[in-house]
């Protein structure tokens, strides 16, 4: 059992924040723990892409985003994960540059210095230079970049089918057994 961090900043992809904890819900036979951090635009880009306030809802320990005694700011803790879903381009600046201003910039930190899991889930195209340049900067820091690019070898209905084949790929970075389509393994 692991305990998981995750962040949700305000890029746009408020689906695959709203999918990846729905299914870390639906897995807390393999989680000991979620802990919850929002970016003051992730609640506004959240309601205007999904409609509703039900992050409000979300059945996890949330953090504050200047609230430095959450566990998970300190390398003391026993958190293996961070996940930042979406991942603005901003925040990625910010983890690429050293900057811990926030929660959620000095949980990676933590997890940089700790080397222990960070993944990004940046929602940009196209890209520019300099967000190539962070995401390499956040590669060999050893974070993991995994882009919301969702695929359709599953061939999904919906939305939150597609947004899925994203997060399934995710939780499996993250160490958790997921179920979902596996290439040439009859999923």
């Amino acid at each position: 059992m692991i305990k998981i961090a995750v962040a949700v900043t305000g890029a746009s992809g408020s689906i695959y924040a709203k999918v990846l904890l729905e299914q870390l819900q639906r897995l807390r036979d393999q989680v000991a723990e979620v802990s919850v951090v929002w970016s003051d635009n992730a609640y506004t880009v959240w309601q205007h892409e999904l409609g509703n306030e039900d992050y409000a809802k979300v059945p996890f320990k949330t953090w504050g985003k200047n609230d430095f005694m959450a566990p998970f700011a300190s390398g003391s803790s026993s958190y293996s994960a961070l996940i930042i879903c979406p991942c603005s381009m901003g925040t990625l600046g910010r983890i690429a540059g050293g900057i811990s201003n926030d929660l959620v910039t000095r949980a990676a930190d933590v997890m940089l210095k700790e080397r222990r899991k960070l993944i990004c889930v940046v929602r940009e195209t196209p890209y520019n230079l300099i967000h190539l340049r962070n995401m390499t900067a956040v590669t060999e820091a050893g974070g993991i970049i995994c882009p919301a690019t969702p695929s359709f070898y599953s061939k999904p209905k919906t939305i939150d089918d597609v947004a899925y084949t994203v997060i399934h790929r995710v939780l499996q970075l993250a160490g958790l057994n997921a179920e979902g389509y596996r290439w040439g393994e009859g999923s």
